[in-house]
């Protein structure tokens, strides 16, 4: 539609249809390619929020992703995915192991006189790795209330920088929530600063 100069704009989701079917109207052919674009975003839309309801009953009724969305930053889709990819927390003897299982720990590089440390290994499971990063990517930036893990990170933000420390939020996100999985404990969010008692 650009190649002819016609711009949808912002426009809302409601009237997205309209809108485009107005452009279009002198412009016989373009209508009727546009006409069946237009039919398939509808399905696509409706399947979509179809498969959503589904992912949102799944969650609901699995107590595991109930107690891991008590984390901030953590919603279903973050849950569901922890939840499959971890599978049998038992596999684990530590919690502090599924950082590296999930590929968030730093790589070393040694050679002779040479040791240093690089960015993340980025082994492990990718779909779980970037789901933590954009749980500690809200939890970080979005989230208004107040948490240990928040005030932890931005600590970490003020020496490092923001994407180490939001790194550093989605490995230390992957520990807590495999210790409250194995402990059956909901997140604790402790005492705000200054708040607690003597």
């Amino acid at each position: 539609m650009r190649n002819f100069g016609l711009k949808v704009g912002v426009v809302s989701t409601v009237g997205y249809e309209a809108r485009v079917r107005h452009l279009v109207e002198g412009f016989p052919r373009l209508a009727a390619i546009v006409e069946p674009l237009l039919t398939v975003r509808r399905v696509m839309r409706q399947q979509l929020a179809t498969l959503h309801k589904m992912l949102l009953d799944t969650v609901r009724h699995d107590p595991v992703c109930r107690r891991l969305m008590t984390a901030p930053g953590v919603g279903p889709v973050v849950a569901l995915t922890y939840r499959a990819s971890i599978d049998q927390p038992q596999r684990f003897i530590h919690s502090r192991a599924v950082g590296a299982h999930v590929g968030l720990t730093p790589r070393r590089h040694q050679s002779g006189e040479i040791d240093y440390d690089g960015g993340i290994s980025k082994s492990g499971d990718t779909m779980l790795r970037t789901m933590l990063y954009e749980a500690a990517q809200i939890l970080m930036t979005q989230s208004r209330h107040w948490s240990w893990l928040k005030a932890w990170g931005m600590k970490v933000a003020q020496r490092r920088g923001m994407r180490r420390a939001i790194v550093a939020v989605a490995r230390r996100l992957a520990v807590v929530l495999h210790r409250m999985w194995t402990d059956g404990t909901d997140f604790r969010w402790g005492s705000k600063p200054g708040t607690a008692v003597a």
